[in-house]
């Protein structure tokens, strides 16, 4: 920034300007005696309850018998203890962000007030995430009240592209819905379609983000999810670094962000707390889990059922042995213990957190110990199940998880009716249509397909910051750097005197 003053006027008027777009922005004029005050805030960051008993409220009275002649005699007009006069737009751009007030004579933009009356909403005991824990790293999550979520979003990205929109959905409830991206580095198509897809919503009552998921997805028949769901404001915080565009409602503690690929589903926040090494080795259990828990069960039909000359000859024996007494063909005997699997998964998720927890261990354990002493499954197969159902649990976000469990049941009967063949045609028909798939008119298995080789480093595995610092092609975002790279230098502090 230059030195002289208009450059700073000019600068100032540039910042009102962006922070404008947003709807959290306020300005309101306030009468102080003969002239008039100016004031300027971001709802979500201030207490207004104290911005009027303590700022407004003493000005009206004080107007009354006399008039402000000086911007620093503010001082003596409100009882509030901290407040700093300044002309420099760094100074009053980093307060204001920060959560305090913004005042100036209308008829003079350059000299300002800063009012500190900064809110410690949605920073309380019961602020941590609960479906999305992780062991590294921060734990806030979000809460049920759109504004205190926007603050938190605040606290975080303190910078004035942060643009907020706000719109109202509903023709019952008028919930107020919140699109939110990075202004100079979100491409404006997809806020704009994000934008223009919302407005074109007809419904009478919006109780959660969710919902908003299923109206603006590009494709509403397909399991999976289009749309990354997420109750972690450092996930969410990600996302729009990378250039994404995020939707919450009031009433929801969970924000939507897109366009969402395939990868984005099985990367957790925690891979990059951790070293590179071990952040890319957990990212592939993920990956190798979730495969495991789709084609573990129906492969076990397809081999027991029509191919069982691949079965190793050590292997043989035990698996005869253990089938022996089971009077049910492996369809019946995996279905069974799939749909078991599910009730209890169900009802632990259903029933309150200490009575779920005791009844899918002691239920699992029971059902499972006395299904084989009936002889209704083989103790193989049960142990193929648990392991499926362990490692769909691996994948960090829900909603990928019901996909993944879902889709088990139609490989299963794919393979009892063609063995080998029908799991292929299963696979076949599944790549087609991840493929057709698209997330906000983004091809939803990119970098793999159109093939983007830049953007495998950080899909697959994950690497060293130093690799990381672009971000990805497809969202064609309007700044392709993070930050600057800069190898380490490394220095011996033993071969100096």
């Amino acid at each position: 920034m230059a030195d002289d003053l208009k450059t700073d006027f000019k600068d100032l008027i540039q910042l009102k300007k962006l922070i404008s777009q947003s709807s959290d922005y306020k300005s309101l004029q306030v009468a102080a005696g003969s002239k008039t005050l100016n004031i300027c805030y971001f709802s979500t960051l201030i207490d207004e309850k104290t911005l009027q008993t303590n700022v407004l409220l003493p000005m009206q009275n004080r107007s009354l018998d006399s008039d402000l002649e000086r911007l620093e005699d503010l001082k003596n007009w409100i009882p509030v203890e901290n407040v700093e006069i300044s002309d420099q737009v760094e100074v009053l751009q980093a307060k204001l962000l920060k959560g305090c007030a913004i005042a100036s004579f209308a008829r003079d933009d350059r000299k300002h007030a800063i009012i500190h009356i900064a809110t410690v909403q949605g920073v309380r005991q019961n602020n941590d995430t609960e479906n999305e824990f992780s062991v590294v790293g921060p734990k806030v999550g979000f809460v049920e009240s759109l504004d205190t979520n926007i603050g938190l979003l605040r606290s975080q990205v303190n910078i004035p592209n942060l643009v907020v929109k706000e719109i109202l959905i509903g023709t019952t409830s008028k919930t107020r819905v919140a699109i939110v991206h990075i202004d100079g580095i979100t491409n404006k198509e997809y806020v704009q379609t994000v934008e223009q897809r919302l407005n074109n919503i007809d419904v009478d009552v919006v109780f959660d983000t969710s919902q908003l998921d299923q109206f603006i997805s590009d494709n509403s028949k397909t399991p999976f999810p289009l749309f990354l769901s997420t109750e972690r404001r450092d996930r969410v915080v990600y996302a729009l670094t990378q250039g994404q565009v995020a939707i919450i409602s009031d009433g929801s503690p969970y924000f939507v962000t897109g366009p969402s690929t395939l990868f984005d589903f099985f990367i957790s926040p925690e891979d990059y707390y951790l070293p590179w090494i071990l952040g890319s080795f957990f990212r592939l259990i993920r990956i190798f889990g979730v495969i495991f828990s789709l084609f573990a069960t129906s492969m076990y039909i397809a081999i027991t059922t029509f191919h069982y000359e691949v079965i190793p000859r050590d292997l043989l024996e035990p698996l005869i042995f253990s089938r022996r007494n089971v009077p049910f063909p492996p369809l019946l005997e995996v279905l069974f213990l799939e749909i078991t699997i599910e009730f209890l998964r169900e009802a632990g998720a259903r029933l309150p957190t200490k009575i779920g927890q005791t009844l899918g261990i002691v239920g699992g354990i029971v059902i499972g110990q006395a299904t084989v002493l009936a002889g209704l499954t083989s103790n193989i197969l049960v142990i193929i199940v648990a392991f499926s159902a362990l490692a769909s649990f691996a994948t960090p976000i829900y909603k990928m998880s019901n996909a993944i469990r879902f889709l088990r049941f139609p490989m299963i009967l794919a393979s009892s009716i063609w063995g080998a063949l029908g799991m292929f045609i299963g696979i076949g028909f599944l790549l087609v249509h991840l493929i057709r798939l698209t997330s906000l008119g983004v091809p939803y298995i990119v970098p793999i397909h159109p093939l983007r080789i830049r953007d495998l480093k950080d899909s697959f595995i994950r690497p060293s910051y130093e690799f990381i610092n672009r971000r990805p092609s497809y969202l064609r975002t309007e700044s392709l750097v993070k930050y600057k790279s800069a190898k380490v230098k490394k220095q011996n502090n033993l071969d100096r005197e």
